[in-house]
């Protein structure tokens, strides 16, 4: 006997079996799904800002592009009113750092221009009263390292000597760096900074391994062609190999912080500054770690 099955019958048993499925589903759930944290694990890797991103821009200012950005390490450099070298001046800074819960880690690029105790005595109280054990050295001449080496040693203050690239002509890349600095205390060593070193023809991941324990600071950017220093673009849109520096610095067991110098659009940063953060805590969440986001 041939069974008719209506368009009605169809919808009908369409519906009860519907929801026979949909009583099986609940009946092997909960109610409300609980919520599943997310996975992964704290991130060696430590992002900060460098200070010469935020040049232009007084304080306060830097203070809120920093809470924007749920970033709160700082690098920061005598510019504006940034961090003074004046100690009434450096003290109101620190202050309302300390109050909007930024933490300083470093100071600089610092130069050294002169062979002098009056001078370097001067760059290492600044970076006391600032309460960093790091002072990023701009281009110190070789002849004026065991001078400076005397009050590393005093003050217990490591110096990272900035590379900058091929127009530098002490120290171009990181290997320069280490070069001059091998015999020394070691508390004297490096602040890669990748843009510049990549341009004067520098392996990154070879620099990171090279330079090792005597690595302190890192300044990080990211260019579309190793020939041009007017190449910079955010982070994340030109051919430096983030991963790559970041599992070598995980590999060292790096503890400084890297931190994100982002040079072009001095009047304008921040939406390239979002984006090269954005990217980088991508690269580190692909690696399976968590990025801390907030404060």
């Amino acid at each position: 006997m041939k069974t008719t099955l209506s368009r009605r019958n169809f919808m009908q048993s369409g519906a009860l079996a519907a929801a026979g499925a949909a009583s099986a589903f609940s009946a092997a759930t909960p109610a409300l799904a609980e919520a599943i944290p997310a996975s992964g694990k704290p991130s060696p890797i430590k992002l900060g800002l460098a200070g010469y991103t935020f040049r232009n821009f007084a304080r306060t200012q830097i203070i809120s592009f920093m809470k924007q950005l749920k970033v709160y390490d700082l690098n920061c450099k005598d510019a504006k009113d940034q961090l003074p070298m004046d100690p009434a001046d450096e003290a109101k800074a620190l202050a309302d750092y300390a109050a909007n819960g930024i933490k300083l880690h470093a100071v600089g690029t610092v130069y050294f221009p002169k062979d002098e105790d009056d001078d370097i005595r001067a760059k290492f109280e600044y970076a006391k009263r600032a309460g960093v054990n790091v002072i990023v050295a701009g281009d110190p001449a070789p002849a004026t390292l065991p001078r400076i080496e005397k009050f590393v040693r005093e003050y217990d203050i490591r110096l990272a000597i900035h590379n900058h690239g091929p127009e530098d002509k002490i120290y171009p890349s990181p290997f320069d760096v280490l070069k001059v600095v091998k015999d020394m205390d070691p508390r004297i060593g490096c602040c890669i900074d990748v843009g510049h070193a990549a341009r004067a023809g520098t392996n990154l991941v070879e620099a990171i391994h090279a330079a090792g324990p005597r690595l302190y600071d890192m300044h990080v950017k990211d260019l579309t062609s190793f020939e041009s220093k007017e190449s910079q673009v955010p982070v994340g849109e030109g051919i430096l190999p983030f991963r790559e520096m970041f599992e070598a610095l995980i590999k060292i067991r790096y503890q400084g912080f890297v931190d994100l110098e982002y040079e072009i659009h001095a009047d304008d940063p921040m939406p390239g500054v979002i984006e090269s953060f954005a990217f980088m805590r991508g690269v580190l969440d692909g690696m399976g770690y968590l990025t801390k986001t907030a404060s």
